[in-house]
């Protein structure tokens, strides 16, 4: 034995380490150029036996130090095909640093550390430190390409074939199908580092490994990220590629690079990108610089590759994140070796913010049924396993659904592979129903044949969990003892690599054979082991976000470990867990009670969408009815699910659950990326009522399963497809669906990009389809609306064609349909298409055409066939480029429409809108019509039905020259029933307006015209007064001439049905309108105009030949005293005149003289009222009517005392005066005294009220006076408290008695001697009522004692509230004979003392 074996102190494993490498010279005299780059290996060894030569090799690398001896050791193992044994023991023994120095003692540890790599140097040593060589351009060359070749003779050396272990198929190892990858555009919000990535579905093409690089130069982003969740294969895709390129298939790159993050997260210094490169992977042999540069030099052939991003850790500390990120982020940035290609594997969710915005995201989807298919096909080489796994699948459904997940798929045919020997066809629904259940098959599978190593297996998940819980994924020898290492190979639940963390730093690693085993590991630990309490268990029946946050320092790996807690709860595992726990069923028994009450709390709380979709993996794994059940029934109706993507598995484990679930849900899945045989999940899910798939880039082949699902899921009412970028061909598939969902309301297929011919076709479907109510098209939005038809599912299913049958003519007859087809481009050969559909569809309730293309012939289209498409209610064509010429052909192709009601059309604005009404007596035969005439005899005319319809042509741009035209387009419509004719807000101008006057005969009976904001001057505007005595149906103008509002009406009730003729089946018509041209006044009215004295002369003057009644209202905002009497002077030439109103209208202090003149100069005036001298309004009678009393009312007007005997003479002018109304004045004291005065001079014959005049007592006792000399006053009444009220009434005759009331005086005691002297010379009066005028009972009895009457009647009346009774007790003394009445019945709050005096 040589002295490296003696001192190494294991002979056997020393003799089979020189065996095994005698065996493969080549791959040993390779490694010894690669760790050994400068040491000649002598030509004279070739002479030497084998196993001596292999001695001396070894020897030679021996004494470079443990680094070297390590490394070599780790290449034996991971390289060469060595027995499992073997490799546990040289891993053991000389795989670690402890192993190598207590063997080689102090004499290895004494080996200074500059023999460790004797003539290397190191990266760190050599970049950018030492100076550096002149060498030729060939020279620097032959180093890169000797460090390439090394790069991938190394490359090939790790992906050489590995031998399966025990039990396993030859395939385990080697069968690679790639999954489903889909291109979506990065939407990367790098403030937040949000990234999700919506997915551009192209045709539904795939994405093969090859199209991920686009090498093209300078085009296409260099960053391509990889988001796959737990299982998807993103790790073996990243292997794959560097296999693909060791094996020259990816030319495009000279060097590949991988790096995974669970090992970069070791490194806690900065890295230099040559550092990255030649400490992590092989050195070159020398002048690193130099072959750096020249990787610089050619980046854009340099493929890195980033595997786990999810997994990097981000520290926020004050510096900034770690240094392995940083690096990550000035790569990705181009900051550092530029130009390079660089692509990062991830879980979705948070990504880094260091990801540019340009980066290319590309999903992996797993694997549908032909990818699964493949995978079996490869996986069995026996023909009969292969063929029995197939029908296994195709027999089973949940474990079809869990192979659409490739690390599943690789454990369910492990699984098959170990149970199809030995058991019946369809044993794996029995024994394969849940992902839990699989992995316990496997650790069945992979444990030898009727022995199950318990305590290792319990051991290796305490390892397991201990990771888990400290976010570790890489163990070392220190952190698992060796047994469980060699447990761990031997079944292949762990496997071992060198961790390299520097150039003298690397060691061997190992880790689960992937993560989900490490959770599932934990969970048997948590379940089995006695060591785990159901307390401590149930802390880990948690629910986790989709949103994976990368912002800790620790990793969070335990995505599943709940999932497969709840596996473990399931009865059919409780035999596998007691036999791990030793035969303690009870223990087990109740650890799994204690997971399923977690998951009942769980399952009656709110939660958000991805925790909705935890819970269910949970409750499906537990195989619980009665769990699912009460999950099921606690889901809210409306279940959103959010942007984060969804597999298959997904949506068939909650369609497991929904079917224990008998109320109708919502399901929203907006956002969220779906693979495309995810519909496949939805098949007979009969509790789905709405189905949002909004965002969910959803592939043609997806639309296709979809499409085969939804007429299975029977209450489905409302479905949406919008954002998902559909195909034409896709989209109209989906349609072809409709008549196969019976229930639909909704279909959504918005932000879909169709063209127009799709589109026609979709109206095709609208009008053949006969559930459909709704298309509406606009821009983005695409929706179908839906009623249920009468004929039950089972007749919809028998004809699911969209041929019309007789069924559906049936349906077209009695349904109406609305077509909205908005901004769609359609053209005039599109309405063409379109007008020849909707011939032979159903009635119209309306279509809408708006902002398209159709331009003057297309508009004319379809107003020429709007009578034959059975329109009720709208047509819109606005915004389709109509011009002036275009308006003339529409109302010419209108005008035999009877059931246009309304047409709008303003270029301005770009309207064209046509409203359409059914005639009521359409419906009806002709006895029902007759009765329907008759009844219109018994009606009086405001009663009769009204028949009108609007034409509307704003904003048009009309002028003079156009109106001729346009008056022969509309002369056709006149006779269809009242028309309301608006010409506003053209440019008709003076000489518009005379044509028009001139052509408006010609046009029949109008119910109005419209003429505002056409330009029109004064002059123009009182030439339409003219219109009065040339158009019968004129009944009011209103004209506001500032705001140019000019409209002509008709008779406001809109009875002038036969106003163009006597109809035939209505004799009586004439009758009627001349009763109505009678009875029915005709309105002027003016505002915002200068009313000048010209204007008002010529204004009278055009009104002369207006037929009567005629009412003028003017307005201004100021009326000169000259304009008034040029107004006034002209109403004798107005004998037709009603009414003649100023409202709104300033007047002068002089213009209540000169109304009041008019009393007297005017006989047919019987009314002048003004108020505030700012509205004035003269009544007069008619012809007709005999003259007659008048009246004046002249509140407010500021009259004062100086204006009474003025106004007095004018009033004593007129005849007879009814009633005189001078409140609200200015007269006070003075005034009032002297309109008293001027009374007898007045022919009032009614009322004169002076109310609100400011008087006091003094008025009151004037009026006393006053009253001898006013003989025809009969009453009298003055309330100067709040009331404020004087008023006195009078008659024709002279009175004999006459009445005063007298209210709130408060007459003072000197007032009292007054008072009586004036009731004592009213001889007449008859009656005085003093109500609370604070008269007490002395003042009461001085006034009777003061009164000197002659003998009669006359009683005096105190009206006084008092708080107690009254009592006179001195009364009969003062009153000299007076005999009192007093009244007996008191009020206690107020009293009334009458006292009735009768002088003898």
């Amino acid at each position: 034995m040589d002295p490296v074996g003696l001192q190494l102190g294991n002979k056997n494993l020393w003799s089979c380490l020189v065996r095994l490498l005698t065996k493969d010279p080549e791959w040993l005299n390779a490694k010894m150029k690669f760790f050994l780059p400068n040491t000649d290996l002598d030509s004279r060894n070739e002479t030497l036996d084998p196993e001596q030569r292999v001695i001396l090799q070894l020897n030679k690398l021996h004494v470079q130090g443990s680094d070297a001896w390590q490394s070599f050791i780790h290449c034996v193992c991971m390289q060469l095909e060595v027995p499992l044994d073997l490799e546990v023991l040289l891993l053991s023994t000389f795989g670690c640093d402890d192993g190598f120095t207590s063997q080689l003692g102090a004499e290895g540890k004494s080996q200074p550390e500059s023999q460790l790599h004797h003539g290397l140097k190191r990266p760190h040593q050599s970049c950018g430190s030492s100076p550096r060589r002149k060498q030729c351009k060939k020279q620097q060359l032959e180093l890169a390409k000797k460090y390439l070749q090394l790069l991938r003779t190394s490359a090939q050396q790790r992906y050489r074939s590995q031998i399966p272990g025990s039990g396993q198929p030859h395939a385990f190892h080697q069968v690679y199908v790639p999954p489903i990858l889909r291109r979506a555009t990065a939407s990367l919000d790098t403030p937040e580092g949000a990234i999700m990535g919506d997915l551009k579905v192209e045709d539904g093409a795939d994405v093969s490994i090859s199209d991920l690089f686009n090498t093209r130069v300078n085009k296409g982003p260099r960053v391509t990220v990889l988001l796959g969740k737990a299982g998807m294969g993103k790790t073996t895709l990243a292997h794959r590629l560097c296999q693909k390129w060791a094996e020259g298939h990816l030319n495009c790159f000279q060097a590949l690079f991988l790096f995974e993050f669970r090992q970069l997260n070791l490194i806690t210094r900065f890295l230099t990108p040559s550092e990255l490169l030649f400490d992590l992977y092989p050195s070159p042999e020398s002048d690193h610089d130099t072959v750096f540069q020249y990787l610089e030099k050619n980046a854009d052939q340099v493929l890195l590759i980033f595997d786990g991003l999810d997994e990097a850790l981000q520290p926020m500390g004050p510096d900034g994140p770690g240094p392995v990120l940083t690096l990550f982020s000035h790569l990705c940035n181009g900051t550092l070796l530029p130009g390079c290609r660089v692509m990062a594997t991830s879980r979705p969710g948070k990504l880094p913010a260091c990801l540019p915005a340009e980066a290319a995201m590309v999903h992996m989807l797993g694997f549908d049924g032909p990818r699964v298919e493949e995978y079996v096909n490869h996986f069995f080489s026996a023909q009969p396993l292969r063929e029995g796994a197939l029908v296994e699948l195709q027999t089973n459904g949940r474990l079809r659904s869990l192979c659409a997940v490739p690390a599943l798929c690789q454990v369910a045919c492990l699984c098959l592979h170990h149970l199809l020997p030995d058991h019946a066809p369809g044993q794996s629904v029995a024994l394969l129903p849940t992902m839990t259940q699989l992995y316990m098959q496997m650790v069945l599978a992979l444990s030898p044949p009727g022995h199950l190593p318990t305590s290792s297996l319990l051991d290796l998940g305490e390892v397991a969990l201990r990771g888990l819980e400290t976010g570790k994924v890489i163990f070392y020898a220190k952190d698992i003892a060796p047994p469980l290492i060699a447990f761990g190979a031997t079944h292949s639940l762990l496997t071992s690599f060198c961790v390299r963390t520097g150039p003298e730093h690397q060691q061997t690693g190992y880790s689960f054979t992937h993560l989900s085993l490490q959770e599932f590991l934990a969970a048997l630990h948590l379940m089995a082991s006695p060591k785990v309490n159901k307390d401590t268990l149930t802390q880990y029946v948690t629910l986790h976000s989709r949103w994976v946050q990368r912002t800790k320092a620790r990793l969070g790996l335990s995505d599943h470990l709940p999932t497969f807690l709840a596996g473990l709860a399931s009865c059919t595992c409780r035999p596998f867990l007691s036999h791990l726990a030793q035969g303690n069923e009870d223990c087990v028994g109740a650890k799994q009670a204690a997971v399923v009450q977690v998951l009942k709390k769980l399952a009656t709380r709110k939660l958000t969408g991805p925790k909705v979709v935890e819970l269910c993996h949970c409750v499906d794994e537990t195989q619980e009815p009665e769990l699912a059940s009460l999950t099921a029934q606690s889901l809210p109706y409306q279940l959103p699910f959010h942007n984060f993507p969804l597999t298959c598995t997904d949506l068939a484990t909650l369609t497991n659950i929904l079917e224990h679930r008998e109320a109708p849900i919502h399901l929203d899945f907006d956002g969220c990326p779906l693979e495309p045989h995810c519909p496949e999940a939805l098949v007979g899910c009969g509790q789905i009522e709405n189905l949002r798939l909004a965002g969910s880039k959803i592939t043609a082949r997806g639309i296709s399963h979809l499409v085969k699902a939804l007429p299975l899921c029977p209450q489905l009412k409302e479905v949406s497809f919008r954002d998902n970028q559909l195909s034409d061909q896709v989209v109209l598939n989906i349609v072809e669906v409709l008549p196969h969902l019976p229930r639909l309301r909704k279909l959504d297929l918005s932000s879909n990009s169709i063209c127009v011919s799709t589109l026609l076709c979709l109206a095709r479907v609208a009008v053949t389809c006969p559930t459909v109510r709704m298309l509406q098209a606009r821009e983005a939005d695409l929706i179908f609306l839906l009623s249920p038809p009468t004929e039950t599912t089972a007749e919809l299913q028998r004809a699911p064609d969209l041929q019309e049958s007789d069924g559906q003519r049936k349906g077209a007859q009695s349904r109406s349909l609305t077509l909205r087809l908005q901004k769609c481009q359609l053209q005039v050969h599109d309405a063409e298409a379109l007008i020849a559909l909707l011939q032979e569809g159903p009635h119209l309730e309306e279509v809408d055409l708006s902002g398209n293309q159709l331009e003057d012939e297309g508009c004319r289209l379809m107003a020429e066939a709007a009578s034959q498409l059975h329109i009720t209610r709208k047509l819109d064509l606005s915004d389709n480029g109509l011009s002036v010429a275009g308006v003339h052909c529409v109302l010419r192709a209108m005008s035999a429409c009877w059931t246009l009601a309304e047409l709008h059309i303003s270029l301005q604005h770009k309207t064209v809108i046509f409203m359409f009404a059914q005639e009521p007596e359409e419906q009806k035969g002709p006895q029902e019509r007759a009765a329907f005439l008759d009844s219109l005899m018994l009606q009086m005319p405001s009663e009769l039905p009204l028949s009108s319809r609007r034409m509307r042509l704003t904003h048009c741009g009309l002028q003079a020259k156009h109106l001729e035209q346009l008056c022969k387009a509309l002369g056709g419509s006149c006779h269809l029933g009242h028309l309301h004719l608006d010409f506003s807000g053209n440019a008709l101008g003076d000489e518009g307006a005379a044509r028009l006057a001139q052509l408006l005969p010609g046009l029949g009976a109008l119910q109005s015209l419209n003429l505002s904001e056409n330009g029109l001057s004064l002059d123009a505007v009182l030439g339409l007064v003219r219109c009065f005595s040339t158009l019968q149906w004129l009944f009011r103008l209103d004209i506001s001439f500032e705001s140019q509002h000019i409209l002509l009406r008709g008779d406001k009730t809109g009875r002038d049905i036969w106003a163009t003729g006597s109809s035939p089946d209505f004799p009586a018509a004439a009758e009627f309108l001349g009763f109505r041209q009678r009875c029915i006044p005709r309105s002027l009215c003016l505002s915002e105009c200068p009313l000048e004295p010209p204007s008002l002369t010529r204004l009278c003057a055009t009104l002369k030949d207006c037929p009567g009644p005629l009412e003028l209202q003017l307005s201004c905002k100021f009326l000169s005293d000259q304009s008034l009497e040029t107004l006034l002077d002209c109403l004798p030439q107005l004998p037709q005149l009603s009414l003649l109103q100023l409202s709104q209208t300033g007047l002068s202090p002089k213009s209540p003289f000169l109304l009041a003149n008019t009393l007297s100069l005017c006989p047919r005036v019987k009314k002048v009222d003004l108020r505030s001298l700012n509205h004035a309004t003269l009544h007069f009678r008619s012809n007709e009517e005999e003259e007659g009393v008048c009246c004046g009312r002249f509140t407010g007007c500021s009259l004062s005392q100086e204006h009474v005997e003025s106004f007095c003479w004018l009033l004593s002018k007129c005849k007879d005066l009814s009633q005189v109304d001078l409140s609200a004045n200015l007269l006070g004291d003075s005034g009032l005294r002297c309109l008293l005065e001027c009374l007898p001079q007045v022919p009032i014959s009614g009322l004169l009220d002076l109310s609100h005049n400011s008087v006091s007592q003094e008025s009151a006792l004037y009026l006393v006076e006053t009253l001898p000399s006013c003989p025809r006053v009969r009453e009298a009444s003055v309330n100067l408290g709040s009331e404020q009220s004087f008023r006195i009434h009078f008659s024709r005759e002279d009175q004999a008695g006459k009445t005063l009331r007298l209210s709130e005086c408060s007459f003072q005691p000197e007032h009292v001697s007054r008072l009586a002297t004036g009731l004592s010379q009213s001889l007449q009066l008859t009656e005085l009522t003093l109500t609370q005028c604070c008269l007490g009972q002395k003042q009461l009895a001085i006034l009777l004692r003061l009164v000197g009457r002659p003998a009669g009647l006359f009683s005096l009346r105190d009206s006084t509230r008092h708080t107690e009774k009254l009592s006179f007790p001195r009364l009969e003394a003062c009153a000299l004979g007076f005999k009192k009445k007093r009244k007996k019945e008191r009020k206690k709050v107020s009293e009334d003392t009458e006292l009735r005096t009768k002088i003898n």
